[in-house]
């Protein structure tokens, strides 16, 4: 375990704006920051931050949380490798960190294919800088190729060997498992079962994620075996953390620059990537010569809605230039094509320009893709009429792709010029196909909502058998209003509604879609509705209480003496007193932990319950403590903070209690329609007893609530 000292530092240190933005480019809205969630396809920004509570949430598909958090759902990590990975961003040292070989080899599968990937990487970078054969091979081919040290060391570039198992025994005197040198792809084993190094003999290229972890490798053959082989690079295979379809050479050490300029160029191999680092373009990423997938796009459209394609002039490149592009424009990006000048890639090129003419020459030559493919296909088709009406249909359905209707008019519009062609009838063309993409969608949506609907329907059907069962109950509840006589026509006991969670909208700043929101309790479907109308007071008095647990606020002791006291003591005493415990066994759990250290010196319920270990009470937390919950314009006094604070949980107990004598009385009318209780004078007296004392008591509670609305 961490201690939690150390918890409550990386907690601290972890600024949640910076942490989410290595994933998001945020934009400032009002006190919070907005982006596209990064855990679905979200296409309007619906993930909200807010720095002051420290915290983050999807309005769209409810995740969130603070740092730690979010880190876990992003990287898939457990809690501990969560605060690993955060201790090691903010330069925080951790007691768990200097392992010994008997606990590196404990590690769960991920962590230890984390570790040995690092440790293989700094031993690639070592290898490379101090071994004779790495810096005359190695080193070498990297020096030739024109690199700076700063760039090799930017991108932790490194050399392997060309013996078969040096890295290998290496890695196993230092305590790493042959298995996870093995999955990892470090390694690959022959028919008798030993193992060799995959990468021996080449220069390598580390794979670093959005969060700077190494997840694979690509190796480079050297020297004359370059001369006659197919295959020059070798990748790591895909394994438990690393999908080549999912990842993107460089992005680790692009986000920040793409985020900053809004742009990213698209290339296709390692070393276009390193020489346009050096030349001063820092916004490149690789595709490493697979076509883009969804994932991946997803990933850049996060920091960016623009994209160039930046290729091979030769037939290569132009073939490289057209693939996936579709996805692009699908995803609303605004996807440009750069071809260089032949015999020029982006490696050579950016060595003959400094920043500024690549940029100038970017700026000069770059093109739409639609009229970039438009140029292209005429060329090829010539005069062929049979060519020219296929080359416009592909062209019109790539334009139908596209989710703008003003972008799609413009293109149709610039095509048509290009072409020769009506622009009505691409117009036509282009809404016909785009009318097949939404009919689509539309009969994925209406297969969702048939669920839904399906859901719906056995909801409906439970209501109604209880509606049913509720009939026979009416006889019961008119002797009981029957015995009740006594009780004042103009005083009824139902004179207050009953709390409902819905008076406490979203926060006016968020933008929360018509969704159902959820806490991370997840509370069963199956559940009464009683039971989650109690759970919803609960939620709303633990929001309270999760903000200004520590506050003080004047109450009274058993005598009946004033005093301040803790306005989590007041709510748990004020419980207790009426012997009454939530529903939920999660806020009890955090109310009592609450309240055993809220006289702990610096006492902050916010901070505790955030950085608290248990994973399950600091989710909840960071959910209590989200602009969700805000008071709704009917409980809005004109009062101080500190008296906000005492009369808002006063009503909410209230508000509590009067649904606990609620559910009683309906228990009570209940009993009477039973037979055994109608047909038992004895029975039905006691229950009738029971109903005008608790209608008593729900009377005075109506009277308690009435007063404190009159106090707006």
């Amino acid at each position: 375990m961490i201690p939690q000292a150390t918890i409550d530092r990386i907690v601290d240190a972890a600024d949640i704006v910076d942490v989410v933005s290595d994933y998001v480019t945020l934009r400032r809205a009002g006190a919070s920051y907005k982006g596209l969630c990064p855990f679905h396809d979200d296409k309007t920004p619906s993930f909200s931050v807010s720095p002051a509570r420290g915290v983050c949430k999807c309005f769209s598909c409810g995740k969130g949380g603070n740092a730690v958090h979010f880190i876990m759902e992003q990287e898939q990590m457990t809690y501990l490798e969560a605060l690993r990975h955060l201790a090691k961003k903010y330069g925080i040292p951790v007691e768990e960190e200097q392992l010994s070989d008997e606990q590196r080899q404990s590690l769960n599968e991920r962590e230890s294919m984390f570790a040995v990937n690092e440790w293989a990487a700094k031993y690639f970078q070592d290898t490379m800088q101090n071994h004779q054969d790495g810096r005359a091979v190695g080193l070498a081919y990297f020096r030739s190729r024109g690199f700076r040290d700063d760039i090799i060391q930017k991108f932790r570039l490194g050399f392997c060997l060309n013996e078969p198992e040096a890295m290998s025994r290496e890695a196993k005197a230092k305590g790493y498992k042959e298995q996870y040198l093995v999955s990892t792809g470090l390694c690959a084993k022959r028919d008798n079962g030993t193992i060799y190094d995959r990468f021996r003999g080449r220069a390598m290229f580390p794979w670093i994620n959005l969060s700077g972890k190494v997840v694979a490798f690509g190796g480079r053959v050297l020297d004359s075996r370059t001369k006659g082989v197919s295959q020059k690079y070798v990748n790591s295979p895909d394994s438990t953390i690393y999908h080549k379809a999912n990842e993107l050479y460089g992005i680790f050490q692009a986000k920040k620059a793409i985020a900053k300029e809004d742009m990213v160029f698209m290339v296709e191999g390692y070393t276009d990537v390193l020489a346009m680092h050096q030349c001063g373009i820092e916004n490149v990423v690789a595709n490493s010569g697979t076509a883009l997938n969804e994932a991946q796009i997803h990933m850049l459209h996060r920091f960016t809605n623009n994209i160039t394609l930046l290729y091979d002039g030769d037939e290569a490149g132009i073939h490289a230039a057209t693939r996936s592009t579709d996805m692009l424009l699908a995803e609303g990006m605004n996807v440009k094509i750069l071809l260089l000048p032949d015999g020029d890639d982006p490696d050579s090129f950016s060595r003959k320009h400094n920043a500024s003419e690549f940029k100038q020459y970017v700026a000069e030559h770059q093109t739409d893709f639609i009229l970039f493919k438009s140029n292209l296909l005429l060329k090829d088709a010539g005069r062929d009429p049979i060519k020219r009406a296929k080359l416009t249909e592909d062209i019109i359905k790539s334009i139908a792709v596209i989710p703008d209707e003003i972008i799609r008019s413009t293109y149709v519009h610039e095509c048509s010029e290009i072409l020769g062609m009506d622009e009505n009838m691409l117009m036509r063309g282009a809404n016909k196909n785009r009318r097949e993409i939404l009919e689509n969608l539309k009969k994925e949506a209406q297969r969702e909502r048939e669920r839904q609907n399906n859901l719906a329907r056995l909801a409906q059907e439970k209501a109604e058998k209880a509606a049913l069962e509720d009939k026979g109950k009416d006889k019961g509840m008119e002797a009981a209003q029957q015995q009740a006589q006594d009780l004042p026509e103009d005083e009824p006991p139902f004179d207050i509604p009953p709390f409902d969670p819905s008076d406490f909208p979203p926060h006016e700043d968020t933008e929360a879609p018509e969704i159902q929101q959820q806490s991370t309790l997840n509370i069963s479907t199956r559940q009464s509705q009683a039971e989650q109308h109690f759970i919803g007071i609960e939620r709303m008095i633990m929001s309270l209480v999760a903000r200004y647990g520590e506050a003080l606020i004047d109450g009274e002791d058993a005598e009946g003496n004033a005093l301040q006291l803790p306005l989590c003591e007041f709510v748990l005493g004020d419980l207790q007193y009426d012997e009454i415990k939530f529903r939920s066994p999660l806020y009890a759990r955090m109310l009592n932990l609450i309240v055993q250290n809220v006289h702990t010196p610096d006492f902050c319920v916010q901070k505790f319950l955030l950085n608290n270990p248990d994973v399950e009470i600091s989710r909840e937390a960071a959910e209590l403590v989200s602009d969700r919950y805000q008071l709704s314009s009917s409980y809005k006094m004109e009062q101080t903070e500190e008296e906000l604070k005492s009369t808002y949980i006063s009503r909410l107990l209230l508000d509590y209690k009067y649904a606990i004598i609620d559910e009683e009385l309906k228990n009570c009318t209940s009993q009477l329609a039973m037979p055994d209780v109608k047909n038992d004078i004895a029975k039905s007296t006691e229950v009738l007893q029971k109903f005008m004392h608790l209608s008593n008591i729900q009377r005075e509670l109506s009277k308690r609530l009435g007063e404190r609305v009159l106090m707006k």
